[in-house]
């Protein structure tokens, strides 16, 4: 019966797992394959932290990741998922000599933790749980979502949060190139020019010399690849995707 019902509730979902001991990791895959429309797999932090980033923030319904792991422990790739996307559902695999690890995570926002070794019945229990929630909230109707722009498969830019993230990684902005790029994300493909950009900024209390706006420009092009800001002589500046 609960095969039956975590079938109903998760076969358009994804999710994404994270573990380093082979075994259980391919054991747990086959299962989840079962129930889930797709199933991608991580042998380290790391590795699944580069996934999520690819994939997008709001790709995977579901997040299930081991703590102890190499080159980023599940604390850690929790935390990064979090910044990118607060409203990820996350499912921690814990042991019993890793408590100390649970405050830390209960503090980011984790609700659910499944002990090891692990018992299937008690992860297909869980992840059903989980995915009603996720289809509850599917048919409320649409959830006001946090206005993500990606501009490729490892960068995107929060606009609420006015954070942008290259390969799961926060890249610092100056105030003033938070204020351009957010206003270049407004219309992506639409062409601001010097006149505008000032007018934007006046709106917001600033002020900025058309002068200036290039060597902002250059200088944002040295944290971010440079073909998103597209430049057009004497007309303007454009955000181009790179999808």
């Amino acid at each position: 019966m609960l095969s039956k019902e975590l079938l109903s509730h998760a076969k358009a979902l994804k999710i994404l797992f994270a573990e380093d001991h082979d075994d259980l990791r391919e054991a747990t895959v086959d299962i989840l394959n079962t129930f889930f429309q797709e199933v991608d797999s991580a042998k380290n932090g790391e590795e699944a932290l580069e996934i999520y980033a690819r994939k997008g923030a709001h790709y995977y319904d579901i997040v299930l990741t081991d703590i102890k792991m190499p080159k980023l422990n599940g604390v850690a790739l929790t935390e990064s998922i979090y910044n990118m996307n607060p409203d990820q559902s996350v499912v921690v695999l814990s042991a019993h000599d890793e408590s100390k690890y649970l405050l830390p995570l209960i503090n980011l926002g984790v609700e659910q933790f499944i002990q090891k070794p692990l018992d299937y019945q008690e992860l297909m229990s869980a992840l059903t749980n989980i995915a009603k929630k996720i289809q509850e909230k599917a048919q409320e109707g649409p959830q006001i979502k946090r206005d993500i722009v990606h501009l490729d498969h490892e960068c995107f830019y929060d606009k609420s949060k006015k954070l942008f993230y290259r390969d799961g990684k926060n890249v610092y902005f100056t105030k003033y190139e938070i204020m351009f790029f957010t206003l270049l994300t407004r219309d992506l493909g639409k062409i601001y020019n010097n006149e505008t950009i000032v007018e934007y900024f006046n709106s917001l209390g600033e002020q900025i010399d058309p002068q200036n706006i290039r060597k902002l420009v250059s200088k944002l092009r040295k944290k971010i690849p440079a073909e998103f800001i597209e430049s057009t002589y004497g007309v303007g500046y454009r955000l181009v995707p790179q999808l």
